[in-house]
């Protein structure tokens, strides 16, 4: 047999090296719409913006974005709106404490059917069932309280029963009466444009609570915030080596007050509409062009608490001697940071412990702030009992709704 020469076995380790180039080079060059392992599918929108643009649903955001989605999920934000059932629903279904007694004749209970939930009105001299309700809609995430909407074919009404979290029970709805069972509500756009992060409504003449159902985007999601995502899921699914962000809004591009106005939309009070389309407005928008609030900057220090976190915090002189506070400045909208004081105490030394002569200091004794568990909100940003908002827990007791103020200050 003839031996083989050196140079042969260089050669064929030298044809391998050149085989494995080349099929890296094919694996790099085809990665981006991963043409050598799969077939890209691209999502389709469960919901379109009036602007043309497809909400791809926050699930989709899993794939690239899981810690924050995994966090975010845990906020009020995402649960101010879900379908009803006993995992989104507060009050209890389980007797004595699924009643609520309305007045002298009419008492509410809350049924559980199968998983189907129901509030039930019935006379109390007889026990006669005089309504029937289903719960089809929370609206709240439950922190203060929750209401709830029925449909009614396509349009939506509010329940007159709502459940208030300080007392952990049933009570009469804010602005129904409680002297009589009231007819439905209707819940406009308007309603729902806090709470949801789209709804597209049928434009029914005379009848401006009417929604197509399968163009509704639960809660406030990630796409409240950083728009219509289709196309930029759809994107990074077809390109998944690119890292940068395309066809979203990027809150790091936007103005201070660009930022200011997508937490204003919902956190400013009552606003005298432009437009008579509600869910026109998207980040990264001018809210002013929209609508413009029903107070002047005399009248911010005296704003109710309840719905106006931004008129309050732009009176705070924290506000106006910075260039660049803005809500998520205190706030991470990712994570629920609820009572917790380690967070928020950081935030406020990050400019107050400087010592600088501009800042300034806590000037409180040990004694105040040993009292005050050295919280600092719990001194600067007290609850107090909102003037406007309040809860009718029986036929003659209105308990105010008690709020976090905004305005930050010396108390």
């Amino acid at each position: 047999m003839k031996k083989r020469s050196p140079n042969f076995k260089i050669r064929k380790y030298f044809g391998l090296i050149i085989v494995l180039l080349v099929l890296c080079f094919l694996v790099y060059k085809n990665a981006s719409d991963f043409s050598l392992f799969s077939t890209y599918v691209p999502v389709e929108p469960i919901a379109v913006h009036n602007n043309g643009k497809g909400f791809a649903g926050s699930a989709t955001c899993v794939e690239c974005h899981l810690e924050i989605y995994n966090t975010h999920i845990e906020t009020a934000h995402y649960k101010s709106t879900a379908k009803a059932n006993l995992k989104t629903v507060k009050g209890s279904f389980t007797p004595p404490k699924n009643s609520f007694s309305l007045n002298d004749s009419i008492e509410f209970k809350m049924e559980n059917r199968n998983g189907l939930l129901y509030q039930e009105a019935f006379l109390k001299s007889d026990n006669q069932r005089i309504s029937s309700s289903r719960f089809d809609i929370t609206i709240g995430s439950g922190t203060k309280g929750q209401s709830y909407l029925k449909w009614k074919d396509s349009s939506l009404y509010q329940l007159q029963v709502t459940y208030f979290t300080s007392n952990d029970s049933w009570v009469n709805s804010p602005g129904y009466p409680s002297d009589r069972l009231a007819s439905d509500r209707p819940i406009f756009e308007r309603c729902l444009e806090c709470h949801m992060t789209y709804a597209k409504s049928t434009k029914q003449f005379n009848k401006r609570n009417s929604y197509r159902k399968s163009q509704i985007v639960y809660g406030i999601d990630c796409e409240r915030c950083h728009g219509p995502a289709l196309d930029h899921v759809n994107f990074h699914r077809e390109n998944p080596l690119d890292t940068v962000a395309m066809h979203v809004v990027k809150h790091s591009d936007l103005t201070r007050q660009q930022n200011l106005d997508a937490c204003a939309l919902c956190h400013s009070g009552l606003r005298m509409r432009r437009s008579k389309d509600p869910f026109i407005f998207v980040t990264g928008d001018t809210l002013n062009k929209f609508s413009t609030p029903d107070y002047t900057e005399k009248d911010l220090e005296e704003l109710d608490v309840h719905g106006n976190q931004y008129g309050l915090l732009s009176a705070s002189k924290c506000f106006k001697k910075s260039d660049a506070m803005n809500c998520t400045t205190c706030h991470n909208p990712h994570e629920n940071q609820r009572g917790n004081r380690v967070s928020f105490n950081k935030k406020c030394q990050s400019c107050h412990g400087k010592g600088d002569g501009f800042h300034g200091v806590c000037t409180a004794s040990e004694a105040s702030k040993e009292a005050s568990n050295n919280n600092c909100i719990q001194c600067h940003m007290p609850i107090v009992l909102s003037k406007t908002m309040k809860i009718e827990t029986s036929a003659d007791t209105l308990n105010p709704v008690p709020v976090r103020t905004h305005f930050i200050g010396i108390y």
